[in-house]
């Protein structure tokens, strides 16, 4: 059969050209959201009387019908019918008759795949927010079971002070929190209209495209055509806010690698997030963890390739743009993938809170404190930094730590110590003397719980609001 296209042709399409320019082996993950804006356009093409209402009313009970079929897994895709919008109403049209030719009526493939990757996208900023919310409450959790827990925070990857270990787990809460923040802030681009853009000058039927913004829960409409149907800053957008999640995430998994080494054995993950060696029985590799800081210079790459499509374009749609969508489909299930194993590798982590305790005694993590010390006591701070330094080198010359020299020992360095210097030294006030807004005293870290947990009781709000807008008529 010639191509629904096919009039103005001579030829038929070339076998190997069929297959490099067909797209429909990735944009048939966007069927769903086709269908949807499909039935929302059809409405109007009947409310705003360019289409018979019987008309109007065969085609979406077809539609809902090829509806059925993709949810099914019934559906029939071919190379040959090129995308997704082309296999649908090439499937419509066999369904109802010809009937089914009317749907095209005032719209362009390039409008209508632009508002199915809106559709396809928006839904996925809200799932990925809620699951990040669900990391977050993991990280909660584990902060909220290590309030006392106290380990060695480091600079260079070298031992600097104490801290408490829910400050540490805290610190990826925020990071999180921004990305939440940046995933709703760019769903108010994500929800704009390009339906009725045409293919780049609009349409010369009498359209309602706020109608259809309405139906399709948009908050907007695109102002201008050519930009409505080149646009592709979303994409780009939610490719960065993906690759900053997914540095995060490396983050995290790279600390966790650690951690969970023979060498620091601060934590250890659950078997279920684990896997073995072929040929060494003893081990267990934090596979998963792994795995996802791999992925992120795959999501990386995307933003990259996506960026590099777009560079020298001119307006208004290009078939280049094609490329923009395989990039925004793995990204989506890497990021998916990864989030969904995230939080209960967290929640199901075991702290090790005798090795950190350890750990932080068999270190000079608390020499700041005694800097401190001697200037509460008027030494100026560069004078006490050079004290505590030799101090130090005195300490490791002697296979010594600070708390097991004696007040003669810490007194050849300076007449101003004294038995105070003990309890100063002490990790738990070492950390609690820290007591500023974001610090590591127990004080500050409850209430960054507290406010990350009411930061929490907002996004919760906003991803309900949104998953009404997102569910299909």
């Amino acid at each position: 059969m010639s191509k629904l296209w096919g009039g103005r042709f001579t030829k038929q399409t070339d076998q190997l050209v069929e297959q490099y320019t067909a797209s429909i082996a990735f944009d048939k993950a966007m069927a769903e959201e086709d269908i949807q804006g499909s039935l929302a356009h059809v409405t109007m093409l009947g409310k705003c009387g360019i289409l018979p209402h019987d008309d109007v009313d065969t085609i979406k009970e077809g539609l809902h019908q090829v509806m059925k079929r993709i949810q099914s897994g019934d559906m029939n895709y071919s190379v040959s019918d090129e995308d997704i919008h082309m296999n649908i109403e090439k499937t419509l049209i066999d369904l109802i008759g010809p009937v089914g030719g009317k749907l095209h009526t005032g719209r362009s493939r390039n409008d209508q795949v632009a508002t199915d990757m809106h559709l396809y996208l928006r839904k996925r900023v809200v799932t990925f927010a809620g699951l990040l919310v669900q990391l977050q409450e993991a990280l909660l959790k584990q902060a909220k079971a290590n309030l006392d827990t106290i380990v060695p925070g480091y600079t260079h990857l070298q031992r600097a002070q104490p801290i408490l270990f829910a400050h540490h787990l805290m610190a990826y809460v925020s990071m999180f929190e921004r990305d939440i923040e940046r995933l709703t802030d760019s769903y108010k681009r994500i929800n704009a209209l390009p339906l009725g853009a045409g293919a780049l000058a609009g349409t010369t039927f009498a359209i309602d495209r706020h109608f259809v913004a309405e139906e399709l829960g948009f908050d907007r409409v695109y102002e201008n055509s050519l930009d409505a149907v080149s646009d592709r800053d979303f994409i780009v957008e939610f490719l960065s806010n993906a690759s900053l999640i997914m540095m995060h995430l490396s983050r995290l998994c790279e600390e966790l690698v650690l951690w969970s080494s023979t060498e620091f054995q601060f934590v250890e993950l659950d078997d279920a997030f684990c896997t073995g060696s072929s040929i060494m029985p003893q081990k267990k590799n934090p596979d998963v963890a792994e795995l996802v800081r791999g992925k992120t210079g795959r999501v990386y790459g995307h933003l990259i390739g996506m960026l590099t499509v777009l560079k020298a374009l001119p307006l208004a749609y290009n078939k280049d743009m094609q490329e923009d969508k395989e990039g925004m489909f793995d990204t989506v299930e890497t990021l998916d993938g990864a989030l969904r194993l995230f939080a209960p590798m967290v929640e199901t982590m075991k702290v090790n809170r005798g090795r950190m305790r350890q750990a932080v005694r068999q270190d000079f993590s608390n020499a700041t404190d005694i800097a401190d010390f001697l200037v509460n006591k008027g030494m100026p701070f560069r004078q006490a930094h050079e004290v505590i330094g030799k101090t130090v080198l005195y300490c490791i010359e002697q296979n010594k730590y600070l708390l097991d020299l004696s007040l003669g020992e810490f007194q050849q360095f300076s007449p101003l110590f004294d038995d105070r210097i003990y309890e100063v030294l002490q990790p738990e006030n070492v950390v609690n003397a820290r007591n500023v807004y974001g610090g590591t005293a127990s004080v500050q870290v409850e209430a960054a719980i507290r406010r990350a947990e009411q930061a929490i009781v907002r996004s919760n709000a906003w991803l309900t609001e949104k998953a009404a807008a997102n569910s299909l008529k």
